[in-house]
């Protein structure tokens, strides 16, 4: 392998471990946890549709494992999460900052 040649896990670190990555990751984290305590510990009729908001956090790619069941749906949801995390630090990289365009 080539030394400007970056291994597999070297890109995702790069691309998952950034701010734009990070942040939906904890975005996502914060609607879940805060979709769970809703769930669990608010005595209502429609605490039972507070889920919804996980879903749509990670949608698009979410909505393709709705209709899995069991623990499937929820590593299909954490699969999106991932997912569209490192989409978000792929832009985020490739986007010139003003010190890298030498401004």
């Amino acid at each position: 392998m080539h030394g400007s040649q970056r291994s597999w896990a070297a890109a995702f670190h790069r691309y998952l471990f950034n701010p734009a990555g990070l942040g939906y990751l904890t975005v996502v984290s914060a609607v879940w946890l805060w979709t769970a305590g809703d769930a669990l510990l608010v005595d209502r009729a429609d605490a039972s549709l507070a889920g919804i908001w996980g879903f749509l956090v990670t949608a698009p790619t979410s909505l393709v494992f709705v209709q899995l069941e069991g623990p499937l749906l929820w590593a299909g949801v954490a699969f999106a999460a991932v997912f569209q995390a490192l989409l978000l630090g792929i832009a985020y990289c490739g986007t010139p900052s003003e010190s890298r365009r030498g401004v």
